[in-house]
């Protein structure tokens, strides 16, 4: 890919330099101060990096500083996407969302602001009236919005992350040497506390992805004790596709995993849709439950029967040329304990779900190929159901002693 050149331009002294001579000021020292104190105390422990950015804008306007928009954007360690920014504007009240960021973050990165402070390792200022609308394709947007004055901050973390606070004012006199300089003081205590609290929110999205919601929570709250187990009431749901072994085998890596993203996308979102979380990955097999949630009088198990019918119509929507035939999953519906329990040895450990009622569902799957049916109940589940199931009979389960009464819908 290409990537223009753009001019850097800079405030007349090099920002490190700037604050040399507010140094002997005793009102700076204390503003400085005192704004350093609440980023390392107050700031520093909040849980959402918006109110820490809305809450830096707000002190910096209450000392003169005439902030009207903030924004800290940062890569970003997430299965969809590759960036956000979380914005402060003044002219709206409340938190902003972050905002995520696909490929096009990646797409328009060359030719924007923070291209160029990464690149010259220096502040970047702009006095919009005097900036041509072609040196970044923001500066059009911002006057546009009636911003005159514009600063932009680099922002490196230790993992390599390359990131950005941006500042923009109305005011007609802009920011003040004595604003900017005030601002270089206080950016690495700033990027601290944006540092510690990125860690945190990555550390919290890579293992919400990785082993899902209430494991993670879970993990984060440090049970993590090799034989602890925590059990949750619930209908549970196991899904496997049918001859996935010899239609893998029939095509190339790449196209294994594109036939399992596929057949996943299927499956997750209306798990997800209905309350359900997905559990555990394993290979072409997906476990998920469905909370019982006080006095649920089935609505897990109706949320569970609604995800696994509309996910089993979806795959039948996979075109068959697409991986050389028909692709099919069978599902297997239950009610009882999942249980997560530390398994492993020494310091590696797994997250990983187990019990009775686990293995029953898996092995009710089983029974989807040999009897043709797509989805599979146990009489657990069906208990639960508001509404009357077919009857196909008492099967022996593998493991299981007991013949088990199977249904489907």
């Amino acid at each position: 890919m290409h990537t223009p050149r753009v001019e850097i331009i800079v405030v007349s002294q090099p920002a490190e330099l700037i604050p040399g001579a507010f140094m002997h000021d005793e009102a700076f020292e204390a503003t400085l101060a005192s704004l350093r104190d609440w980023l390392l105390t107050d700031a520093r422990l909040k849980a959402d990096i918006r109110c820490a950015i809305a809450g830096f804008a707000h002190r910096l306007n209450a000392v003169g500083v005439p902030v009207d928009r903030l924004t800290f954007a940062a890569e970003a360690l997430h299965a969809e996407h590759v960036a956000f920014t979380s914005t402060w504007l003044k002219d709206q009240p409340g938190l902003q969302n972050l905002q995520a960021h696909g490929w096009e973050a990646i797409e328009g990165y060359p030719t924007s602001p923070l291209y160029a402070v990464h690149q010259s390792r220096q502040m970047l200022a702009l006095r919009l009236r005097d900036t041509s609308d072609d040196l970044f394709p923001i500066v059009a947007e911002l006057k546009q919005a009636g911003y005159l004055h514009y600063l932009c901050f680099p922002v490196f973390f230790a993992n390599g992350h390359n990131n950005a606070i941006t500042l923009a004012t109305r005011s007609e006199q802009g920011f003040s040497e004595r604003d900017i300089a005030l601002l270089a003081c206080l950016m690495p205590t700033l990027v601290a506390v944006l540092e510690i609290q990125s860690g945190y929110k990555s550390l919290d999205e890579v293992l919400r992805i990785y082993v899902g919601d209430e494991p993670h929570r879970a993990i984060l709250a440090g049970r993590i004790g090799r034989g602890q187990v925590s059990r949750i009431r619930s209908a549970i749901l196991f899904a496997d596709m049918r001859s996935y072994t010899r239609i893998t085998s029939a095509i190339e890596p790449e196209q294994a995993v594109e036939l399992l993203n596929r057949y996943f996308d299927c499956l997750v979102p209306p798990i997800e849709a209905e309350g359900g979380e997905v559990l555990k990955y394993m290979g072409d097999g997906l476990l998920a439950i469905f909370r019982d949630r006080g006095d649920d009088l089935g609505a897990a198990a109706q949320s569970a029967l609604s995800a696994a019918t509309v996910g089993l119509a979806c795959i039948e929507q996979i075109d068959p040329n697409d991986f050389g035939e028909k692709i099919q999953a069978g599902i297997a519906l239950h009610h009882g304990d999942a249980a997560y329990g530390n398994v492993g040895s020494g310091a590696r450990l797994d997250f990983t779900v187990v019990g009775r009622d686990v293995n029953l569902t898996s092995r009710l799957a089983q029974l989807n190929k040999v009897l043709g049916e797509p989805l599979l109940m146990s009489r657990a589940f069906c208990d639960h159901l508001w509404s009357n199931p077919h009857h196909l009979g008492a099967f022996r389960l593998d493991g299981f002693e007991d013949a088990i009464d199977v249904f489907r819908p």
